[in-house]
């Protein structure tokens, strides 16, 4: 069998090419205050190559899953940062907690990310950053608990942004009732079934009006989440809301996210771009 070997001179070369290329993007990690939890809370800002503080720049957020946590995108794939420059825009990936579910928990006053993302954070990058303060140059993304995180924040957060997606998002929350942590955010199902109901994507798309947001999401063949992404699709289809739906060959997994997180960058700068005066 015929191998090939690269020279250690040479590898060294092209780990240098990489390092420099991917230095172009610049990463903060920022420490922000939540006055709803009286906390301090990280994430991780990318900003572009050739970032100037003159220019303003659209913002794409980006969610972690369950049990994840800020540094989770920037570690299991760092290609963003090149998303972050051949687009010329900002990533911002916050901190939901372990399993915080981007939710103002009606049962935990501790857990209110749902006021900590969409406004305190929002707020912060604002203040701190060269943004395009406003929906048409704000989007929120995600995977798993993100993926539900970000449509339920853009859904219940219009003003604030004007694009969102998912990537293999936990969409319908019920059958998960004994799983991922979410009964400490929601309460006990069975003694509220309705605030389940009326906190999860899968019910409450259904009052979203049609071109109020743009939105992406997909979900791989072999996810657990597959089946109700599909019958989310089949709902925004019965109520006319545009949408663009991918189910591709993938699992649950960090090679899925970042392929789906290409094809979402550059649907949120089709968007930024129409949308921009």
């Amino acid at each position: 069998m015929f191998k090939f070997f690269i020279p250690a001179k040479l590898l060294f070369i092209v780990l240098l090419l990489f390092c420099f290329s991917a230095k172009a993007a610049r990463i903060d990690t920022v420490v922000t205050h939540s006055n709803s939890m009286h906390k301090d809370i990280k994430a991780v800002v990318i900003t572009p190559d050739g970032y100037k503080k003159h220019n303003k720049y659209p913002v794409v957020y980006l969610l972690h899953g369950f049990s994840g946590n800020y540094a989770d995108w920037i570690s299991k794939v760092p290609s963003i940062l090149h998303l972050a420059s051949e687009y010329h825009i900002i990533i911002v990936c916050p901190d939901g907690n372990y399993a915080g579910w981007y939710f103002d928990s009606p049962v935990n006053k501790e857990m209110n990310y749902e006021t900590y993302v969409a406004n305190e954070l929002v707020n912060y990058i604002d203040t701190h950053y060269a943004t395009i303060a406003n929906r048409a140059g704000r989007a929120i993304t995600g995977l798993s608990m993100g993926g539900h995180g970000a449509l339920y924040l853009a859904i219940r957060h219009q003003n604030t942004f004007g694009a969102a997606g998912s990537m293999s998002g936990c969409v319908d929350l019920p059958p998960f009732s004994k799983k991922y942590g979410i009964s400490q955010v929601l309460g006990d199902y069975d003694s509220n079934p309705q605030r389940w109901k009326d906190n999860s994507v899968a019910y409450i798309i259904e009052n979203l009006q049609p071109n109020a947001l743009t939105i992406i999401f997909d979900c791989g063949y072999s996810d657990d989440f597959y089946a109700s992404n599909l019958v989310m699709h089949q709902k925004m289809v019965e109520k006319h809301i545009p949408h663009d739906f991918i189910a591709r060959n993938g699992g649950h997994s960090w090679e899925y996210w970042g392929n789906s997180i290409v094809y979402q960058a550059l649907f949120f700068n089709r968007y930024f771009n129409q949308a921009r005066p």
